[in-house]
């Protein structure tokens, strides 16, 4: 009997979709069902989100996640917007729907306690015809015209970005510069056909015109498949009306944080 059989005669399970519908993987990849099981969080789960050292090394919601993934995938694989939705459906389960947060009139300063149904919140809409089972695209810049291969960031990605930044920053006092830039080194495969890694940092580095790069973040803001995190917000203090984005504060995972 294996590992999956065993969890799933203990605790009761959740089938979650992905928001890529799995299109983002190849074909031979799990993830590419646009599914995951998920189990219900437990007193297991619970010593993870309290271990005050897997906080300190800022790796405990992917410790939690990776406990409460049922499904035999390699979480590395992980395309960065289904993640996302992972984390709120593992917080659905173990916590409900009901997220009660402050959030901060952009107009008037004022803070106002409002209760985020999560269950509401949508995934975005995305064009299918875009993805292929596979995690390269190709994106003409409308200035400069040169044509970039790009891909939307994994966890696998984001753990050697993180782990780039911090070298960074031991020789460097660039930090907020070095951010974008990184990413971007990660993001791009090629320009113009020319996949050499040199290449590519040279072009986000020196070659990258300000109005192209703006232009094509827009452009991966509105091809990825993700949660739609943002939230139409009254304040209590002004009246005034603003769409803001879910805040993740303390309570999103520890509810009680505050009491």
């Amino acid at each position: 009997m294996g590992k999956e059989e065993v969890i799933k005669q203990k605790f009761p399970t959740e089938v979650i979709d992905l928001p890529s519908k799995g299109l983002i993987y190849p074909k031979d990849n799990p993830l590419a069902s646009g599914t995951i099981e998920l189990k219900y969080m437990t007193a297991k789960e619970e010593d993870i989100l309290t271990s005050q050292n897997l906080i300190q090394k800022g790796i405990v919601i992917d410790k939690l996640l990776e406990s409460l993934i049922v499904s035999e995938i390699d979480y590395n694989d992980l395309y960065i917007g289904d993640k996302n939705a992972i984390m709120m459906a593992a917080r659905i389960l173990g916590y409900g729907a009901n997220y009660d947060v402050g959030i901060t009139c952009p107009h008037c300063g004022e803070k106002t306690e409002v209760s985020i149904d999560l269950q509401k919140l949508p995934e975005k809409e995305f064009d299918e015809s875009l993805f292929s089972n596979s995690n390269e695209f190709i994106y003409e810049l409308p200035f400069s015209k040169r044509m970039l291969t790009f891909k939307l960031l994994t966890h696998r990605d984001e753990k050697k970005i993180e782990e780039e930044l911090r070298f960074i920053k031991k020789i460097s006092r660039e930090d907020a510069k070095a951010d974008f830039t990184t990413r971007m080194k990660y993001m791009i495969l090629a320009v113009d056909g020319d996949r050499e890694q040199k290449t590519v940092r040279n072009f986000v580095e020196n070659d990258f015109l300000s109005k192209d790069s703006l232009e094509f973040r827009k452009h991966i803001k509105e091809m990825s498949p993700d949660i739609d995190m943002s939230y139409p917000f009254t304040c209590d203090s002004c009246g005034r009306t603003t769409t803001t984005s879910v805040p993740m504060t303390v309570q999103f995972f520890w509810p009680n944080a505050g009491v």
